[in-house]
């Protein structure tokens, strides 16, 4: 009997791709403060804090289920999520201007 093999989905994954090729970026901003040691709780996503009280994770996400997991994550926190955003690969960890 042949284990079910789970693949990758989504755009831009082909059939042949590999783990690392199946991440994608993605920025999650939170109404309040989390310290950057939550870092390590959040797979190694930077926490960025803002001016304006709201916190950014920004970082890869590996596949759908560890998006999932991550957002599970942060309603176990039960702070307010604001948004999530899949963002270009290129984009640093440099913390975004204030729209201010």
């Amino acid at each position: 009997m042949r284990a079910h093999q789970v693949r990758p989905y989504g755009p831009g994954v082909s059939e042949g791709a590999s783990h690392s090729d199946t991440s994608l970026r993605y920025e999650i901003r939170l109404h309040g403060r989390l310290h950057a040691r939550w870092t390590a709780w959040f797979d190694g996503l930077s926490v960025i804090n803002e001016s304006d009280g709201t916190t950014l994770l920004r970082g890869d996400v590996v596949d759908q289920a560890a998006l999932h997991g991550l957002l599970r994550k942060l309603a176990d926190l039960g702070l307010p999520l604001l948004s999530v955003m899949q963002i270009a690969p290129d984009q640093s960890d440099a913390p975004t201007p204030d729209p201010s």
